[in-house]
């Protein structure tokens, strides 16, 4: 059967499906169902041509309905049965997770494999007795063409893949399979096509039905959590989003927060929320920025907590409306990335940027008109501003926090003395934070400048680094020095903080030393790290803040 038959049929079943507050779909256009308040007639959202077909296949409905009197009822639950659609072409997690090879096709030949594995085994003609657990046993069955009562086309057309399953086993597994098989509207077809999920996010949901083992790749897991919505298994669905909450990154949260608002997973959205925050320039630099839609576009271009510069934000705008020219197959001039950009573009707090990015970059861009550009020109240097269509106040960004880690102070003539030496210092978090920077203590006998190197490690791998010079105004207060992009922080891993300082030898040092300090809702451990040659260590030394989003 076509796509639109299986809406059909879903809508038929939905009055045995057993659970609620769900709602599920893909940009391309995939069906989903959706609760309602009470159980009324449902509505099915089709096109023209799957309206028509609708009222062709009436009467054949109906009869089917007045045969079903006698079977048993589940309790009533009304769904809707949506499509939702977009113009945009649905970004596969293979491009959000790159890596060196396609695990999507190798996950499909693992489980061709794995089929004739079964094949094999069941050549033993009492292969049942080979395993002492139903779980072994059904595992046998998976992708197994052993007693298949149904098979599902599964695929677009020219990627198609014909997989076997059993009707009980998938009963079993999820509430629209039993609709689909055992409802009172079911039907006896032997072949079922599903042109919206891909094979192998279908064999990795059967793989859990079938074994109780959850499968997941980078490449397919977004297709995944699609199917596991689609078919209403809620403990896979989860499994997906921890999966992309551990995956998170500047490079992919744009694209993962357009999915989480369309698979309405808000912890998800939350957590993209916080990277792209925190993160704001790495993330509206990435290649997944340019392939989000529209909505998701205004709702991270009006962000008040942004931690970007105005000229960033700008051009991040600018790269996007050259990708949706080439999406929409228009030239790319400054007039059609004008339009695209649409109200979009007055969520750029054009005035706030700093003068000399103005005048280099966006007075020079063509998108602004000549207005525009005259009047922002006017704000920045005449006593009577024009009124301006764009917010002229900078964003607020978001507030560091600082985690001090020793209770007091000291100085002595002997020391602290810094002879290019690191100071180094181990620490763990008990939540995802990400360090900005850190507050160093400067020189005990006047004012001084230093130099300090600053680098971030994890086992050994660099996370991040900077050099820079910092002045000392000779008092016992921290200085801030800063990475030139925050570094993300996972719980429950230690990271190494270091220093190497070069100015003023004698500096004043940290002392009473915490191992653990809660700054807020974060609590922050502390151990030596055999990486400080220059005497810092929990109890005493240098590195005395930790400067962290959170």
């Amino acid at each position: 059967m076509d796509h639109s038959g299986q809406d059909r049929r879903l809508q038929r079943h939905t009055n045995t499906l057993t659970e609620d507050g769900h709602r599920e779909g893909d940009e391309r256009g995939g069906s989903c169902l959706r609760t309602t308040a009470a159980p009324l007639n449902l509505q099915l959202s089709l096109s023209s041509g799957e309206r028509e077909e609708s009222n062709d296949n009436k009467s054949s409905k109906s009869s089917k309905k007045g045969n079903s009197s006698g079977s048993s009822k589940l309790p009533p639950v009304c769904y809707e049965i949506i499509t939702l659609r977009s113009k945009k072409k649905k970004k596969m997690a293979a491009d959000i997770f790159p890596t060196k090879k396609s695990s999507s096709t190798t996950t499909v030949q693992q489980y061709q494999q794995q089929n004739l594995n079964n094949n094999n085994t069941i050549q033993n003609c009492n292969w049942q007795g080979l395993y002492s657990t139903i779980r072994e046993r059904n595992s046998v069955m998976f992708n197994n063409e052993l007693m298949a009562d149904v098979h599902f086309v599964v695929g677009q057309n020219g990627r198609t893949q014909r997989l076997p399953g059993h009707r009980y086993v998938l009963a079993v597994g999820s509430s629209v399979f039993h609709a689909m098989f055992y409802g009172e509207l079911a039907e006896n077809d032997d072949e079922i096509r599903i042109p919206d999920v891909e094979p192998a996010a279908f064999l990795a949901m059967l793989k859990y039905i079938y074994c109780d083992e959850i499968d997941l790749s980078a490449d397919t897991v977004l297709a995944t959590l699609y199917a596991a919505k689609k078919y209403i298994v809620p403990h896979l669905a989860r499994s997906c989003v921890n999966f992309l909450e551990t995956s998170l990154s500047a490079k992919n949260a744009c694209v993962l927060l357009s999915q989480s608002c369309l698979f309405e997973e808000p912890d998800l959205t939350q957590r993209c929320w916080e990277v792209i925050d925190a993160q704001a320039e790495q993330a509206l630099r990435s290649e997944g920025f340019c392939d989000i839609d529209s909505q998701t576009l205004e709702s991270i271009l009006q962000r008040e907590t942004l931690n970007a510069k105005e000229i960033v934000v700008f051009e991040a705008a600018l790269s996007w409306a050259e990708a949706e020219c080439q999406r929409q197959e228009i030239t790319s001039s400054t007039d059609n990335k004008r339009k695209v950009l649409g109200k979009a573009m007055f969520l750029i707090r054009v005035p706030a940027m700093a003068l000399d990015d103005f005048a280099n970059s966006a007075a020079q861009s063509g998108v602004l008109t000549l207005n525009e550009t005259n009047d922002i020109f006017l704000w920045y240097t005449a006593d009577k501003k024009p009124e301006l269509q764009f917010v002229s106040q900078p964003r607020k960004g978001l507030a560091p926090q600082r985690c001090h880690r020793f209770q007091s102070c000291a100085y002595r003539s002997n020391q602290w003395r810094y002879r290019g030496r690191c100071d180094s210092i181990q620490f763990a978090v008990d939540k995802r934070v990400f360090i900005a920077g850190f507050g160093l203590y400067g020189s005990s006998c006047g004012s001084a400048e230093y130099t300090a190197k600053i680098e971030l490690k994890r086992q050994g791998v660099l996370l991040g680094q900077n050099l820079s010079k910092y002045f000392s105004d000779g008092s016992s207060n921290t200085f801030p020095v800063w990475f030139e992009y925050p570094v993300q922080i996972e719980p429950d891993t230690f990271y190494t903080a270091s220093v190497v300082l070069d100015g003023n030898e004698l500096s004043y040092f940290g002392q009473e030393g915490m191992t653990e300090v809660q700054c807020g809702k974060v609590t922050f451990q502390f151990q030596c790290s055999s990486d400080s040659t220059n005497g810092t260590g929990v109890q005493g030394g240098q590195i005395p803040e930790l400067i962290f989003y959170a």
